[in-house]
């Protein structure tokens, strides 16, 4: 899982989650803000808690 964060217009900053391959590499969007935050500061912190989030909700690998 991939957190990325861009400025799509001056001054609002949008989160994506996205699915990465075994060479993390993007393949599909998971999750993405609603809407637009006022900084990147402010975007990256609440991504990082959607991150959070999607990661407990996904179960654990099984042991090997």
């Amino acid at each position: 899982m991939q957190l990325l964060v861009e400025e799509p217009m001056p001054g609002a900053f949008v989160w994506t989650l996205a699915e990465t391959d075994a060479r993390g590499r993007p393949t599909r969007v998971a999750r993405r803000a609603l809407e637009p935050s006022d900084s990147y500061e402010a975007a990256l912190a609440a991504g990082t808690h959607a991150l959070n989030v999607q990661m407990r909700a996904q179960p654990a690998p099984a042991p090997a």
